[in-house]
């Protein structure tokens, strides 16, 4: 098999019940590849078709896939309050261009319990204009959690737009001590 045969595309998946809801983790043999939030089975369902589209392989499901196994386990201390960084390999490949450079600049660059402006990250990967372009690589953040597009947040303090919904983006925030726990 070459290198670019039947393995490397495989795409196997897993959801992993959290406090945000249930995620929905697909991995390839490069890393970690997305997290859907809200994985219901209709959600579920519409992000392994359009994952097959875009890999050109039917995703797996194998929640015991070493694959897997490590990112389940880091995103599991991580609700629960033991870990502060991801140390996973990522596969990018859903992602290109200006989105994926913002992205991993923000993945790099925003530590846990810390908040970015949009115009800030902007400005870090060198394109002080483009806050509005920021906002739409991170609605187009394959990877959220990993990828901490919950810690960018308004210039005014407002908490801004998320993929996940707010209150996903509150509870990130106050589970990283950045907002107060929501009272209910």
């Amino acid at each position: 098999m070459d290198s670019h045969g039947q393995y490397e595309q495989q795409v196997v998946w897993s959801v992993l019940g959290t406090d945000i809801g249930p995620l929905l983790l697909a991995a390839t043999g490069e890393g970690l590849l997305t997290i859907v939030f809200h994985a219901t089975d209709t959600v579920r369902d519409r992000a392994l078709d359009r994952l097959a589209g875009r890999m050109g392989a039917e995703p797996v499901e194998a929640p015991g896939s070493p694959l897997l196994a490590e990112a389940i386990r880091q995103i599991e201390a991580y609700f629960a309050g033991e870990r502060r960084a991801f140390e996973l390999p990522l596969d990018w490949s859903l992602i290109s261009g200006f989105n994926r450079q913002v992205l991993r600049e923000l993945a790099s660059g925003v530590p846990y319990g810390a908040v970015v402006g949009y115009g800030d990250l902007a400005r870090r990967v060198g394109q002080p204009g483009a806050a509005q372009a920021v906002g739409a690589a991170m609605g187009s953040n394959p990877l959220p959690v990993v990828v901490p597009c919950h810690r960018v947040v308004e210039r005014d303090g407002g908490i801004g737009g998320f993929g996940g919904g707010l209150e996903t983006k509150r509870k990130l925030l106050a589970l990283e001590g950045v907002l107060p726990e929501p009272l209910f």
